[in-house]
């Protein structure tokens, strides 16, 4: 017997959204005491839904498609049009294989190496500083890592710049006015400079280092067996650029951890077993960095005796599953420890989306992302000592994405003698 999905109060949501953000879809999941419920975003019905089985469905190929899921103002500041999270079936399964063959043992260990090194290059800088905001400093350190490894030429000085655009390409998605007009301004400036270094690659006026991202992506054919068009090759470009310097942001909530967490510094400088990973992990999933995603109905279904209409939107709360109590105890409580010999499904820890990460949606630079923040909060903790003076260090769930209001300051670093 089929029964009505729970209708969120209001003829539209939209401002709700934007006032609530990250807990959105949360706080109208208690009220209305359900996992899932139907309401309206952008003058158009929405589905949203919480929970592991729920996050089972939602990365159901035959039932969900992402073609058409993200609205024109995500594609134009934070996705780009035409790249890998709007493709389906067999093409997403091909150019989601492009990002995999990225990923190997070999060059996650490049990127480590990179980070390390670019993190010492900043001692002397920061020494010399009285005050450092952090997630601005990680954004260029990590605009640096994220060329030198994709095989990107960055020149010096235009390392601060570039980093600003890829940052507000993700600071501008979740927001209205200037915000999202500099994010979109961010992405045509970025797209344009990526744009010609592919074509100068395919006209041998740049030879990237072979196997690296630029070589890969510039070379690449889609199942026509024909090159991508160059802007949909800058768009898979900035796909790995754009995320890498996004894990600023984890990276500075993991230091805001350590801030409000003194027992983890120094568990983290103690070195012992696999505790650097748990702390990343837990920054992953107490902090909020993906709020929600979403996908369409492919074509007409019912679940647990609901109508999922064909073409209807419908959103997945990240945010709120990883503080689901009913997959993670004392959710609201940040201890690394839980993720001690942690065995989980694909659906129920999805910071950065779920199911299978090979060939499904789920992002292919998890790993990267995880060895990232290990090395950036390992030599955070091991290699310099800094102070944390007098600063707003909340954060505030309306804006997407979240930081710690001051962004993190710091000041008196000083490296550590042996």
């Amino acid at each position: 017997m089929k029964v009505h999905i729970p209708r969120s109060e209001g003829l539209d949501n939209s401002l709700d959204l934007l006032s609530e953000g990250y807990l959105f879809i949360r706080n109208r999941c208690r009220y209305l005491q359900t996992d899932v419920f139907q309401t309206r975003l952008l003058a158009q019905n929405v589905i949203c839904m919480t929970g592991a089985e729920a996050a089972q469905l939602f990365y159901d190929e035959e039932r969900f498609i992402r073609k058409g899921a993200a609205p024109k103002r995500i594609q134009k500041t934070l996705f780009g049009e035409n790249g890998v999270q709007g493709l389906d079936g067999a093409a997403h399964r091909h150019r989601k294989l492009l990002f995999m063959s990225l990923m190997t043992p070999g060059r996650l260990n490049d990127i480590v190496d990179l980070t390390y090194t670019q993190w010492r290059k900043t001692i002397q800088k920061w020494e010399s500083r009285d005050r450092i905001i952090l997630f601005d400093d990680v954004q260029e350190i990590l605009c640096r890592v994220a060329c030198e490894w994709a095989g990107v030429p960055l020149k010096e000085a235009e390392a601060g710049k570039r980093a600003d655009d890829l940052g507000k390409m993700v600071d501008g998605f979740g927001a209205v006015g200037p915000r999202h007009w500099q994010g979109k301004e961010a992405r045509k400036r970025s797209e344009q400079w990526i744009e010609t270094m592919i074509e100068q690659i395919r006209e041998g006026e740049l030879n990237p280092p072979k196997g690296t991202a630029a070589d890969v992506i510039a070379r690449h054919r889609g199942l026509n067996d024909k090159p991508l068009e160059s802007k949909i090759a800058a768009v898979e470009l900035l796909n790995i650029l754009r995320p890498i310097v996004a894990i600023a942001t984890y990276i500075t909530f993991g230091v805001h951890a350590l801030y409000e967490h003194p027992e983890c510094r120094k568990k983290m400088q103690s070195g012992k077993g696999p505790y650097v990973q748990q702390f990343v992990q837990e920054v992953r999933r107490s902090y909020p960095f993906t709020p929600f995603v979403g996908a369409r109905v492919r074509r007409n279904f019912t679940w647990k005796n609901y109508q999922f209409e064909e073409g209807t939107l419908v959103l997945l709360d990240v945010y709120g599953m990883n503080h689901d109590p009913r997959i993670w105890n004392q959710p609201d409580e940040f201890r690394p420890e839980r993720f001690d010999h942690w065995q989980g499904s694909p659906f129920d820890f999805i910071p950065q989306g779920g199911g299978d990460n090979s060939l499904g949606h789920r992002c292919a630079g998890e790993a990267l992302t995880v060895r990232v923040m290990e090395a950036g909060l390992h030599f955070l903790t091991n290699e310099i000592d800094y102070e944390v003076p007098v600063q707003d260090l909340s954060i505030n769930l309306s804006r997407i994405p979240a930081l710690p209001e001051d962004r993190m300051v710091i000041q008196r670093v000083r490296r550590k003698t042996l």
